[in-house]
């Protein structure tokens, strides 16, 4: 296996010293990872499943303000945010683009219209800077013209701003990745940190199991980052750092679904008729995400999925919304459930709990040692540019300047999209929707892809007619995107694991093209597509048949 085209690195020994070891590879440790790299630090990334595989792949996908922080007075976080989102735009503009949101005013909301009207006020003051239209407020008339199927009982209008989508957000992860590896951070995929090594209080060494190899290692650091997300207090346990409880988690959980009876163009953000709560009805990739829920969850983030209330509360939402949608169990294509690793703050709701972001340093039981408590999405970069300063501040050396809020992404690096997507087009093998599909997931790295093509021109085939993915994409995700098995490929690279029958109806010919290219051999390859099958269970729709592992021969 090769990564970005160079022969995969060994795996990490005792013999190797690094100024930090990271642990855990979503959103927020990638970004540490790649900004300390950056800066000139020796970096290994650690993560005990695969880039993004945690909460970064299972929120609302979009990169927004967070515009309800604003009732918890929380302004410095919405200002933070909506710079972020403003320089996401522009440094990964195939990954994240503006989309309109709307926000209802129903009489029977307990947020009045005018509070609500001093929020859209606020966030475009805030978001001063920004490249987005500022809100505009429709009536009642012409807020039915714009979604007429929307309940019009007790309806007084609506607000529309703009804010962020990520599509695909296990795609912004491996882009953050690709830019740490380039400026040398090493990668190491499904390998479990399993303690420290400590000199008198002083942390010295990350100990770790390569779960695929079975082989377990000793990365020598200076320092380490614990950005493991909900999983914070796990890899703490047993620790003379591990004492205190950090992490209060809270599940959120979405409903998939097809496009159904009165669906809203826009995205919609309204307010809970049951609880008050803030639910969105959100168009993506073709589909829709109904979310989310806010519920205290204590037990392995690994095991949560949607459970009955959560479905049963959301579809209620959705219904009474929009009347003529009569969603029931039936039209569910699956859900996904995500832990958000808030700080842990027992006297508060889970609605309540701040989302601001905690470095904590664990000093004096573990000097060298910082855990990340919180953080968003949207807001990954700045956490992480205010974590390399503590971090050099901490080895004793002034930081040096930070320059990711200039850097566009790998896949961003070109001037002209429409350009690339003609010039794609024209070269053939593959038609204009193809193409569109490939820049839109893998951006100017497109070209790349389709080579592989060009060379084999098998591989410019269609494994998947529900996503479009041609075979190509498989080959070189595998080899330059730090796949380790066919899970991490479909799930988190070329995204065939998050279509209408989760990558089921594709899963044998997706196994084949790997196993001729990796040299699996048939134990290997049923194995691969067994580990796949049983990953997609946590998708299942509770109550709902299980879709059956006989779609996988189709």
């Amino acid at each position: 296996m090769s990564v970005n085209g160079q022969p995969a690195p060994p795996p990490p020994g005792v013999d190797e010293i690094f100024d930090l070891v990271v642990i855990g590879a979503g959103i927020n440790g990638i970004g540490i990872a790649r900004d300390a790299a950056a800066r000139g630090l020796r970096v290994a990334l650690v993560e005990k499943e695969d880039l993004g595989s945690g909460t970064s792949s299972w929120s609302g996908r979009l990169i927004h303000g967070g515009l309800r922080y604003l009732e918890q007075g929380d302004i410095a976080l919405v200002r933070e945010s909506l710079r972020e989102r403003e320089r996401l735009f522009r440094l990964a503009p195939h990954l994240v683009k503006p989309v309109p949101l709307m926000i209802p005013f129903y009489r029977h909301n307990r947020r009045s219209r005018w509070m609500l009207r001093l929020g859209m006020i606020a966030y475009d003051i805030l978001s001063f800077d920004k490249t987005t239209a500022s809100h505009t407020i429709l009536s009642r008339a012409e807020t039915l013209r714009r979604f007429p199927e929307m309940d019009g009982d007790g309806l007084e209008g609506c607000a529309i701003f703009m804010d962020g989508q990520v599509v695909w957000s296990e795609r912004l992860c491996t882009e953050v990745a690709l830019s740490a590896a380039a400026e040398g951070c090493r990668i190491f995929t499904h390998c479990r940190v399993d303690g420290f090594v400590q000199d008198g209080g002083t942390l010295t060494g990350v100990t770790c199991t390569d779960l695929l190899a079975g082989t377990r290692h000793t990365l020598s650091t200076a320092m380490a980052v614990n950005a493991a997300g909900p999983w914070v207090d796990t890899v703490l346990k047993g620790q003379a750092a591990g004492g205190k409880r950090h992490i209060g988690g809270a599940k959120g959980s979405h409903l998939v679904l097809d496009p159904f009876p009165g669906a809203p163009p826009d995205v919609v953000y309204y307010e809970s008729r049951a609880d008050g709560r803030l639910v969105l009805v959100i168009p993506w990739g073709g589909r829709y995400l109904i979310g989310t829920t806010d519920k205290k969850f204590d037990e392995d983030p690994d095991t949560a999925v949607a459970d009955d209330a959560e479905i049963d509360y959301l579809l209620g939402e959705v219904n009474s919304l929009i009347p003529q949608a009569g969603l029931t169990r039936d039209d569910i294509l699956y859900t996904y459930s995500g832990v958000r690793p808030l700080p842990y703050v027992p006297a508060k709701s889970e609605w309540k709990v701040p989302r601001s972001h905690v470095i904590y340093d664990h000093a004096p039981e573990c000097r060298g040692l910082l855990s990340i408590i919180g953080g968003k999405l949207t807001t990954y970069r700045s956490l992480a540019e205010e974590t390399v300063d503590t971090i050099f501040r901490r080895l004793g050396r002034k930081p040096p300047p930070c320059h990711t809020a200039s850097v566009p992404f790998p896949g961003a690096r070109i001037a002209d999209w429409q350009r690339l997507r003609q010039e794609l087009a024209e070269a053939g093998g593959v038609d204009r929707a193809t193409v569109d599909r490939l820049v839109d997931i893998y951006g100017s790295r497109a070209g790349d892809i389709l080579a592989l093509g060009r060379a084999d021109a098998d591989l410019l085939a269609k494994i998947d007619e529900d996503s479009g993915a041609i075979g190509a994409e498989l080959v070189f995700t595998f080899e330059n995107e730090f796949c380790r098995t066919l899970t991490d490929a479909l799930i988190r690279r070329i995204m065939v694991g998050l279509n209408g029958n989760c990558g089921r109806r594709s899963l044998k010919a997706a196994a084949g093209i790997l196993a001729a290219r990796q040299g699996w051999d048939e134990d290997r390859k049923q194995r691969e597509i067994d580990d796949y099958l049983n990953y997609i269970r946590r998708f299942d729709v509770a109550g709902k048949p299980r879709q059956t592992a006989d779609m996988a021969a189709e």
